[in-house]
């Protein structure tokens, strides 16, 4: 069968087992002339989380605000679940304390008040909809903005074993049309369970031919799944010890978060990786004090995060991935403002934008509205002042290299160019390739362009 330009690498079982262990580190999957390694990995977290007790006012003006409209769930300023200090005037929940210290370190920016600016909806399916499909407004797309990346990268490897991979039971609308997206409920499950072991290499046999025979789509995907199966049994019998004493937090997300890193270590070739997180529909019960419920799933959040950069930072003589690794953590809205007699918080609007790695540049981001009254969003929610989708276009183009921005974000009219990129990563600003969107266009790499709204 022939593979795709970035298809998985398709062959039979015995050509994918001669390829086993530290020889897939070799072929080279980066480092080829014109290649990015870069990797991206979105976290998702559903239900729609708190923004503004994650990342509080402290001593910024808006503190009597916030305490007005939150006298029982509020961040204290004192005690012991009071905030940590990010400076600004603002903080981060005590229980992102390990997350806390990766902002102190500057691999941690936060982009406040993001959100969709040309729509809005507090419906969990049609927001997370339109933020995954990049669509907002329009649940129609048949593919999401993470396929539309990778059909149009063209900075990738040829071949590549896996480009993309989507941990836990269900494939996100980001990556909806891609056939490059290998889904995994878990390292330990992904394998092919047919009985002892000459049964299993008989079933695998026989497979392999029956699929051989056809070369439709159906096909071509079994075949791509059979290969992933092998690749990744081969490579992690024997258990994984992650690097610098991490420490996973139990349960889903860190189990999850562990075997991304452990796939990207077995050298596959991955540039994409999406995880999601829930529980965050606060609506009663959130904990006050800054204790309570939301205080468990910020933590589990927190640790999680910190473990796999850590697990990332290099050891046993090995560099450090963390330069080439950009993880976004976003939500599909934030919650209101005032608390509701439930001790919870109903669905809101603008919430913040997290963005980690070894090439992010730290600290605070984006325009903050106000929570006076005034200031409010249908004079319930914190504002939206900045579009999602400049924070990922920023990563797009600085750290994937891909600048088909008009393609993965139809209809955007970015702020990338036209305001300035935020710069909550290093890279280079390339000519973004929107021509739809542009009447002038470029010159000399310079935008130049009176813009129209389509």
């Amino acid at each position: 069968m022939k593979s795709t330009r970035r298809g998985f690498c398709v062959g039979c079982s015995t050509a994918i087992a001669s390829l086993a262990g530290s020889r897939f580190n070799s072929l080279a999957f980066g480092g080829q002339e014109g290649i990015n390694d870069d990797i991206l990995l979105v976290v998702f977290l559903r239900g729609g989380i708190d923004g503004l007790n994650l990342v509080p006012p402290t001593t910024h003006p808006d503190r009597v605000h916030y305490e007005v409209a939150r006298n029982d769930i509020q961040v204290p300023l004192s005690g012991s679940n009071s905030a940590l200090d990010i400076g600004g005037g603002f903080g981060l929940h005590r229980g992102a304390q390990r997350l806390h210290e990766l902002y102190q370190d500057g691999n941690v920016a936060i982009v406040q008040a993001t959100g969709m600016t040309t729509v809005s909806t507090r419906s969990h399916f049609d927001a997370m909809e339109y933020m995954e499909l990049g669509t907002p407004g329009s649940g129609s797309s048949t593919t999401g903005w993470l396929a539309r990346h990778l059909s149009t990268a063209t900075n990738l490897p040829t071949e590549v074993v896996m480009p993309s991979l989507a941990v836990g039971s269900l494939e996100p609308r980001s990556l909806l049309g891609s056939d490059e997206t290998a889904s995994l409920g878990n390292v330990s499950s992904f394998s092919l369970q047919m009985g002892p072991g000459g049964w299993r290499s008989a079933h695998r046999t026989a497979l392999r031919h029956l699929i051989n025979n056809g070369s439709t789509q159906l096909h071509l995907s079994c075949s791509r799944a059979l290969d992933a199966v092998d690749i990744v049994e081969l490579n992690v019998e024997g258990g994984y010890t992650p690097d610098n004493g991490a420490q996973y937090p139990n349960g889903s997300f860190g189990n999850n978060l562990r075997a991304i890193a452990q796939i990207i270590k077995i050298g596959l070739g991955l540039r994409i990786a999406t995880l999601d997180l829930g529980g965050w529909d606060t609506h009663n019960g959130q904990g006050n004090d800054g204790g309570g419920f939301f205080f468990d799933n910020v933590e589990q959040l927190s640790e999680g995060l910190h473990a796999f950069y850590t697990d990332m930072d290099g050891g046993g003589g090995t560099p450090s991935y963390n330069p080439r690794i950009t993880t976004v953590v976003m939500s599909e809205f934030g919650r209101r403002v005032r608390e509701n007699a439930n001790n919870g918080t109903d669905h809101g609007s603008g919430n913040n934008l997290l963005v980690i790695g070894g090439s992010v540049n730290g600290g605070i981001y984006g325009t903050w509205p106000g929570l006076a009254d005034e200031q409010l969003f249908d004079n319930a929610d914190l504002a939206v002042t900045t579009d999602y989708r400049q924070v990922l276009t920023e990563i797009l183009v600085r750290r994937l290299q891909n600048t088909a921005i008009g393609t993965i974000f139809p209809g955007y009219v970015p702020d990338y160019l036209s305001n300035g990129p935020l710069g909550v990563v290093q890279g280079t600003d390339l000519t973004i390739d929107s021509p739809a969107l542009f009447e002038d266009g470029f010159e000399n790499g310079t935008l130049n362009w009176s813009v129209t709204q389509s």
